[in-house]
């Protein structure tokens, strides 16, 4: 039987000693598991430019990075998809066996296949991740809306519950597929039976998060039995744009 962790790590600012350690190449992840390549699930984005320095720290410390392109976001798609469709997708795309982080939307994508294959990731980092059902009006609204289409789109309002729920401030850009899209993984979250889950997991946050809230990364710590909480004071949902440096520096340490 696997060992339960019960840690809650709250990450203190680093020392100017050990930035120098990391990015010097001493601390590279020599431990990690055959050197295996790191998969990245983005969010809710249309374009996974602003990731390109973390990803560029994780590589200069010996770490094989894979961005997966979301299809009806950064891959384009006409369809409306459900978290079952997101599932199949990512199991194909995902090896048995690997690393995979995944950040808000990614994260409640590997969850729910985590959920069906426990054994299919050697380890899970949540990033900021959704997938926590809480009951919201503004959920209902924005499913409601989805369900309406585009008379409704011009309302500010739907703009700003859009971005509540996303982190993103594309809802007039985003195509009508991906409202019903989005409609489809918010009413997910109500199936996910995160007690279920016994894949490794590290869970990073941002203290400072406004989308997917510091509480849900609580839920998620006392849901998932085998799993880490590592806390960051100033990071927001988006980490890998406020704080990359430390952002790489945290996975690097999920990687040993």
């Amino acid at each position: 039987m696997k060992q339960m962790s019960h840690e809650v790590r709250k990450a203190a600012p680093p020392k100017p000693e050990e930035l120098k350690s990391v990015w010097n190449g001493e601390a590279k992840t020599k431990n990690l598991s055959k050197n295996k390549t790191l998969y990245i699930i983005h969010g809710w984005t249309y374009t996974v430019e602003p990731w390109t320095k973390t990803i560029a720290l994780l590589e200069k410390n010996g770490v094989k990075v894979k961005m997966l392109h979301v299809p009806g976001l950064t891959q384009p798609s006409d369809k409306v998809w459900t978290i079952d469709d997101y599932v199949k997708w990512a199991d194909r795309n995902l090896p048995t066996g690997c690393i995979a982080l995944g950040h808000s939307n990614g994260g409640r994508i590997l969850l729910n296949l985590c959920s069906k294959k426990s054994d299919k990731l050697e380890k899970l980092i949540l990033l900021d991740a959704a997938g926590v059902y809480e009951p919201s009006r503004k959920r209902d609204i924005l499913k409601k809306v989805a369900k309406l289409g585009a008379p409704l789109k011009k309302i500010p309002m739907v703009s700003k519950v859009f971005h509540k729920l996303t982190g993103s401030m594309d809802y007039e850009r985003a195509p009508e597929n991906m409202k019903q899209t989005l409609a489809n993984m918010l009413e997910s979250d109500k199936n996910l039976v995160l007690a279920s889950i016994t894949t490794p997991t590290a869970i990073l946050w941002g203290e400072e998060d406004t989308i997917t809230p510091p509480r849900q990364a609580h839920i998620l710590k006392r849901k998932l039995a085998d799993s880490t909480l590592s806390l960051h004071e100033d990071w927001t949902h988006a980490p890998y744009i406020c704080d990359p440096q430390g952002l790489a520096r945290a996975i690097l340490k999920e990687l040993k």
